[in-house]
């Protein structure tokens, strides 16, 4: 039968309301819920390469050359996994207005890291008589960025104590927002994330901008903290540039969001004499045992299959003077697993020789570059970029424990966010010719297709096989264990019997499908994948009884994190309604190195085999979240069906790019996939009089134009 025809038969059958218990999985005999089985399936995935990291590192510190060997290998992969760098421009640097403080004198600076990407910064500078030292300052996650009150102040405490400090907005904060809408102003005040708005054309905050811009960036093998990482480079190149800065005298130091940046820039750039990440640093292990994988920039593709955990931002720097700051009552970054980063790099240093270049100030503190800390830093600073060893006090006593009153009193800011503001209308987007991170991706993108699509052309069938096996990650050529399949239940209908199937897809991970089988079979059958559950159109009377009727055998089923193995994580999880039911599982597969849409295709795969036993023509339908793994097994296996149907799907990942904003594609994200194809290829591999694509949507699942 015709895909259309078929699709003809699922859209027109009357659809009517189950009364049958259709629910297949249940929980384990250790308590594990099935919508929990795919977050510990993951977890135990994960925790193998934590271990084998560890394994790894307790051989390789036994000998120095090996050590190198370790620092090298990872700052080459780190620079490949966020797409490397691009190239120097010219800084076009202003100085666009001034602030004087008490005992000090704010700059405020705008410059382009990038041509028509500029920065915004406030340079704070001692009254004493330079050249001075100078230490970047990257902001937290705070959506006013280099305004808010805390970065003031730590800002503001270097410079009274002889040290230059240039805090600067990161990409989506501040006065840097990437996606606005030009078309309406918000009211001042988010309810939905309790926060003031920053600016009234911003449209989303944070580290909501951060992940979109990741998705972004991922596409095209890159990572949104190159941005960020290429931000702070410039902002070295600036200060370097300045003959009132000592050139060989930077330091880095930032709280949270702040202190992922100078993790990654203390391991990059070797021009950062003195570091301190502040509530950063944990293990990955104590990350996805607790808050799990944070926003975009926070996730490199494949850390952790490598074998690159958190201590190894310290490692790569080793043997330059290094301070992790944290708090012991830090909620968000665990401090036990901080203790063990400390550990790891302690050990790495000591047996460099320098073990007195690698400490750790840790106050009984929450989460926040607490006034404890900002004196920690200040310390540390004045040792090495001035040597000189001093007690530094932002206050001259503090109470031996801080109330949150208190600490709030002490983040209270010198200057507000319009009187830092750098660009003139409080956003560099809305300055004319200035170019997005979207935008820059999107460029990239269009001249990956000009080059992957002549590669693409080249290829013969089985080599483009290969090569998106590779791309997904998905299993090797005949090396994709057979389906084991159990009949668990069975229920009897007018058209036929329905039997409730268990796939043992992996080793704790099962997956559920209902077997549609007619009373008159017509020797072919259909595999039936919905992206929201495999409950959908099997109800008596429905699409799929409409087709048993006809003599189909019909197998809806289900692949992983759709229908009953969805977690129940999203209940907390950020931006669940932004990124999808399983963003934090999504991001956790990404620190693997695997992505969804290769595992979820190989689930294809392994229940078109069992089919494959019943009926030697074999129809593929898949909807929604279904419909990209469901192409890609189609792509992989040519003969496995006689025709595919696809519902709801992006028209391709290269739509993506050009769009400011999307919803709900984490899940179809795969890392670098547009160097080699993109959707539209695989269809040409499929064969396009074998696939329909059926009501296409757009980026936020609205009809695609």
């Amino acid at each position: 039968m015709h895909a259309r025809l078929l699709l003809s038969i699922l859209l027109s059958a009357a659809v009517a309301h189950a009364a049958e218990d259709l629910t297949v999985l249940k929980a384990t005999p250790g308590g594990i819920e099935t919508d929990q089985q795919l977050e510990v399936w993951l977890k135990q995935e994960f925790y193998r390469m934590v271990d084998r990291r560890s394994e790894a590192f307790e051989k390789m510190i036994k000998s120095e050359a090996a050590m190198r060997a370790w620092q090298e290998e990872r700052k080459a992969f780190f620079l490949k996994q966020i797409g490397r760098l691009p190239e120097r421009t010219p800084l076009k640097a202003q100085v666009v207005g001034t602030l004087q403080g008490k005992g000090y004198r704010v700059e405020k600076i705008l410059f382009e890291s990038r041509p028509g990407f500029h920065v915004t910064g406030n340079l704070y500078v001692p009254e004493t008589a330079g050249p001075w030292p100078a230490v970047l300052v990257p902001c937290g996650h705070s959506h006013d960025g280099k305004a808010v009150g805390q970065y003031q102040r730590a800002s503001i405490l270097l410079a009274r104590n002889g040290m230059a400090a240039m805090c600067y907005d990161p990409v989506g904060q501040g006065e840097r927002y990437q996606m606005l809408d030009f078309t309406q102003e918000r009211k001042a005040f988010d309810d939905a994330a309790h926060v003031p708005v920053p600016h009234p054309n911003v449209r989303l905050m944070c580290t909501t901008e951060h992940t979109m811009m990741g998705i972004s960036s991922a596409l095209i093998g890159a990572n949104v903290a190159q941005f960020r990482i290429w931000d702070g480079m410039r902002v070295i190149d600036y200060l370097q540039s300045r003959p009132d800065i000592i050139a060989d005298k930077i330091g880095c130091t930032g709280n949270s969001g702040g202190g992922t940046e100078t993790a990654y820039l203390m391991a990059l750039d070797d021009r950062i004499v003195a570091a301190a990440p502040g509530c950063y640093l944990t293990t990955f292990r104590k990350l996805i045992d607790t808050k799990g994988p944070q926003d975009g920039e926070q996730n490199i593709f494949g850390q952790i299959a490598f074998g690159m955990d958190e201590a190894d931002y310290c490692i790569m720097r080793a043997p330059r003077p290094t301070l992790i700051c944290a708090g012991t009552r830090d909620a968000t970054f665990d401090f036990s697993g901080t203790m063990d980063v400390f550990r790891d790099a302690k050990q790495f240093y000591s047996r460099l020789g320098y073990s007195e270049r690698m400490d750790i100030a840790a106050p009984d503190a929450p989460h926040g570059f607490t006034i404890q800390l900002r004196e920690a830093v200040a310390r540390f600073m004045s040792r090495w970029l001035l040597g000189k060893d001093v007690v530094i006090r932002e206050v001259e006593s503090l109470p031996d424990a801080l109330t949150d009153e208190q600490l709030r009193e002490y983040n209270q800011p010198d200057w507000t966010q319009e009187q830092l503001q750098c660009t003139p209308k409080g956003q560099v987007m809305l300055m004319p010719g200035e170019r997005s991170v979207f935008q820059i991706n999107a460029d990239t993108a269009g001249a990956m297709k000009t080059t992957r699509g002549k590669a693409w052309g080249e290829l013969y069938e089985e080599a483009k096989q290969q090569l998106i096996r590779e791309t997904i990650g998905a299993e090797p050529e005949g090396t994709l264990p057979e389906a084991k399949v159990e009949v668990v239940g069975k229920i009897e209908r007018d058209s036929g019997t329905l039997q409730k199937l268990v796939l043992k897809a992996e080793t704790g991970l099962e997956l559920p499908a209902l077997l549609f089988e007619p009373r008159k079979p017509n020797g072919k059958a259909v595999l039936y994948l919905h992206g929201t559950s495999m409950k959908e159109d099997a109800a008596p009377g429905g699409p799929i009884d409409a087709l048993v009727k006809r003599g189909y055998i019909v197998l809806a089923a289900e692949l992983r994190g759709i229908g009953e193995t969805e977690t129940g994580l999203r209940k907390r999880g950020f931006g669940a309604g932004r990124f999808g039911r399983d963003n934090l599982e999504t991001l956790t597969a990404y620190l693997m190195g695997r992505s969804y849409v290769g595992m979820r295709t190989d689930d294809v795969r392994r229940w078109s085999r069992f089919l494959k036993a019943k009926a030697a023509e074999v129809q593929l339908v898949a909807v929604g979240e279904a419909a990209i793994p469901a192409l890609h097994a189609a792509a992989l296996d040519r003969e496995a069906f006689t025709s595919v149907t696809l519902r709801r799907m992006i028209p391709s990942w290269q739509s993506l790019m050009l769009a400011d904003e999307t919803f709900d594609q984490l899940v179809n994200t795969v890392h670098g996939v547009l160097r080699h194809y993109d959707l539209p290829d695989l269809i040409e591999i499929v064969g396009r009089d074998r696939v329909t694509v059926l009501d296409p949507v757009d980026g936020m699942g609205r009809p695609a134009k």
